[in-house]
């Protein structure tokens, strides 16, 4: 290693290849339901967090069993703090969910397109989210609150299987009782000690308020249920160019390069996550895509 190469890296600057992590920190772990959990990352000493948008994801690595593309679902903080919400499916998300303060991740990133928020100022804003698409929706709700007066009405409809699978639930309570937003938490099932609205997310949107024309919607959750929110959108008068799309799809290398995460032309990892309905719409329904 030459003398500037090695200067650079005592700096503690990103290494070139964009396959190498740098080790952050589980700092606090907050357990959401019976398998999502939210954790803090602080870095490591000599690591320098790069900024962040929106929307964006990195690349979150369980030393010994795998790596996984997850949602930044937190602010910036001026410690370099990430915050990252994940459910417990495979392997990797599993040693991820089970991560205890004081555990070393490896984490590269961010990567990824994020949510234009400027396309949105001076309009109504409406963002819709399903089970775990609230997370990266979240960054987004805080920059609009933080930033409310440059943006019209806010709607927020939220939906999950049931109660028990509602995440950031003290948050919720506190969003709910704004009155500078309208928030609104259905499920799709729920027993006699439920006193909120029972139903798909595509059942409150009809009861959203919003002008169409002047409207920029974001959506985020699975896919059959964006394709019902489109429709449902689009309906209501919504312009295509102006719903907003992010997709989960099998993200490995995060740089555009292996193809797992091709989406028709797309490669989600490289030119989104986040899409314009009109960018996706001729592929979002063809099956096998």
């Amino acid at each position: 290693m030459s003398s500037s190469a090695r200067a650079v890296a005592d700096a503690g600057a990103p290494l070139a290849s964009p396959y190498a992590p740098s080790p952050y920190v589980v700092t606090s772990r907050t357990e959401e339901t019976s398998e999502i959990a939210t954790l803090v990352l602080a870095p490591a000493r000599g690591v320098a967090t790069p900024p962040f948008a929106p929307g964006q994801f990195n690349m979150l690595y369980a030393f010994g069993v795998g790596e996984a593309a997850i949602s930044i679902s937190g602010a910036p903080s001026p410690e370099g703090e990430l915050v990252h919400t994940v459910q417990a499916l495979g392997p990797t998300s599993r040693a991820l969910y089970a991560a205890r303060p004081g555990t070393t991740i490896g984490v590269r990133g961010p990567y990824g397109s994020g949510w234009p928020l400027e396309q949105a100022v001076g309009k109504d804003v409406v963002l819709a989210a399903g089970g775990l698409g609230l997370p990266p929706l979240r960054p987004l709700l805080y920059r609009l609150l933080a930033e409310r007066e440059r943006f019209g009405r806010i709607e927020v409809v939220y939906g999950a299987r049931s109660p028990k699978h509602l995440v950031f639930y003290d948050e919720l309570q506190r969003w709910r009782h704004r009155s500078d937003l309208r928030f609104q938490v259905t499920v799709d099932a729920a027993g006699r000690d439920w006193y909120g609205d029972v139903g798909v997310v595509t059942t409150r949107l009809p009861d959203a308020r919003f002008e169409a024309e002047r409207t920029v919607a974001f959506v985020c959750g699975p896919e059959v249920m964006m394709r019902f929110t489109v429709q449902a959108l689009l309906a209501r008068g919504v312009a295509p160019e102006a719903i907003y799309l992010s997709m989960e799809r099998n993200m490995k290398c995060a740089v555009g390069l292996c193809g797992h995460c091709q989406f028709g032309p797309e490669f989600v990892c490289r030119d989104g996550p986040v899409f314009s309905y009109r960018r996706l719409g001729p592929y979002f329904g063809v099956r096998e895509v």
